[in-house]
Order: structure tokens, then C-alpha cells, then sequence
């Protein structure tokens, strides 16, 4: 495109894309350097020396909290919910692929949830729980919590893979003698792998940065969006930007390896 021949529409979307950049890694990147700070070094710049010293601070459990323990639970939360998010989500895009009575009440139900407010649903829960007699507790009610949330994605996600699914690759497996089973592990379900791993990615994603529905439900222990805004209240020190820029990288290690996943099961079916 030649510069004359740039509309008005250019130069602002243009303006608009620079901002969204600097809005989504101009605190990343302040975040990245203010963790490097050195020993006596604050929460602001200039740096006073440059050091890995918050990083080693950041797992002592006496200054900063339960920061190993509660990234633990977010951690094995997260795979909780991507695994559950995962069949579930499958299970309903299966179903719903044929109609049945009820299915359109059943599907306003499965995403009602997406329009109430987190800590509604929090607040419902953790209550519920305490009436009756149970405690909440990260592994159960919050594990509950987030499945509200990341299930009504997951399904809308499947719902979209099998609306363009063809069903000529399964009447080919039949007529070449498959059974329903066969057909499914043999010809679908390779097929529909990459989304598959794309709703974990979702489901693991949502449920380890999640607070409002965390906040009522988690019970005694924190998950590490509940530490991290605990620190923000006692902590004066940049051990808070060491754990930021931890958990930064944990997550772009886990969208790369998402992204390597799918990238080896697209060239496992080329080859095939």
C-alpha cells in the first residue's frame, strides 16, 4: 500500500494497535527490569544495581508468604480443570451434535453462567458449602467455581469444531468397516486433536489466573492469584515484580508448549 493512498482509517487503527502494545507489555516489561533490582533497590526506578536477589527472596516462605505452596494448588487446580474442561467439552459437543428434547434449555443453562458476576457465583457457592457443613476448600469448592467458568467456553469452542465437522470422513470409516469406537479414536478424534489442546490451554488458563471465583471458595489456603493480592497489601519490596516475571514466563512456557503440541499433532496427521 502506498503511503498516498492511506485512508484516515489507517493512521487510527494504527494509533489503536500501538496503544493496546504498550498497554499489554509496557507494565510486563517495567515489571521484567524492576525484578532484576539489586539488594537495596525499591519498588521504582531508577535501579539501584542490578541483582538476582528478589528471586532467591521470593521463595522464603518467612518474607513473602506460601508462595511454592500456593502455586502448587494453582498449578494442580489448573490441570484439574483442564482435564475435566477437556471430556466434558467433548462429551457435550458429541451430543449436541444431534438434536434431542431439551437441548436448547440445556445449552442456556451451561452458559448462564458466563453473564453472572464472578463473585456471585463465589459468594453462592462458598455459602452453600458452609450450610452445609462442608468446608470450602480449594480442591473442592473452588475447583466447582472455576469449571463454571471455563466450561461454557470449552463447549461453545466444540460446538463451533463439529459445526464445521463433516460427517463423510465417518460414513467413509463405516463403510470400510469400523465401528462406532474406532471410528471415533481412529478418524475424529485425531481430527479434532489440535482443538482439543486448545480447550485444555483455555481451561488451564482460565482456571490459574482466576480470583473473583477463587475469592469465597478457596477456603484456608490461597491459589497464587490470592497470595499474589495478599502480597500487594504487605509487601514493599520488588520480590512482588520476581514473582510477576516468574509467573510470566511459567505462562508463555505453557502457551509455547501448547502451541508445540499442536504443531507436532498437525504434522503427525500430515504425515499420516
Amino acid at each position: 500500500m502506498n503511503r498516498e493512498t492511506r485512508t484516515l482509517e489507517f493512521f487510527v487503527l494504527t494509533a489503536f494497535f500501538v496503544l493496546f502494545v504498550l498497554f499489554l507489555y509496557g507494565p510486563l516489561s517495567a515489571i521484567l527490569i524492576l525484578s532484576f533490582q539489586g539488594e537495596n533497590g525499591g519498588l521504582t526506578f531508577p535501579l539501584n544495581g542490578v541483582s538476582l536477589h528478589w528471586f532467591f527472596n521470593l521463595f522464603e516462605k518467612q518474607a513473602v508468604g506460601d508462595f511454592g505452596g500456593s502455586f502448587r494448588r494453582s498449578l494442580v487446580l489448573g490441570l484439574m480443570v483442564m482435564v475435566v474442561t477437556v471430556v466434558v467439552s467433548l462429551l457435550a459437543g458429541l451430543a449436541f451434535r444431534r438434536k434431542f428434547r431439551g437441548s436448547s434449555a440445556l445449552f442456556y443453562l451451561a452458559v448462564a453462567s458466563l453473564v453472572v458476576p464472578s463473585i456471585i457465583i463465589s459468594l453462592g457457592i462458598g455459602v452453600v458449602f458452609q450450610q452445609l457443613g462442608f468446608q470450602p476448600a480449594w480442591y473442592t469448592s473452588a475447583f466447582g467455581a472455576h469449571l463454571t467458568w471455563t466450561l461454557p467456553f470449552g463447549v461453545l469452542i466444540m460446538f463451533a469444531v463439529f459445526n464445521r465437522f463433516s460427517p463423510s470422513y465417518e460414513e467413509a470409516a463405516r463403510d470400510l468397516g469400523a465401528n462406532a469406537w474406532q471410528t471415533f479414536y481412529h478418524v475424529v478424534l485425531p481430527i479434532i486433536a489440535p482443538s482439543l489442546i486448545g480447550v485444555g490451554l483455555f481451561g488451564f488458563t482460565l482456571s490459574y489466573d482466576e480470583f473473583a471465583r477463587t475469592l469465597m471458595t478457596a477456603g484456608s489456603f490461597n491459589t497464587l492469584p490470592l497470595e499474589i493480592y495478599g502480597m500487594t497489601t504487605n509487601v514493599t519490596t520488588p520480590v512482588l515484580y520476581a514473582l510477576g516475571t516468574v509467573t510470566t514466563v511459567f505462562s508463555f512456557l505453557v502457551i509455547g508448549g501448547t502451541l508445540g503440541a499442536i504443531v507436532y499433532v498437525g504434522r503427525r496427521q500430515a504425515r499420516a
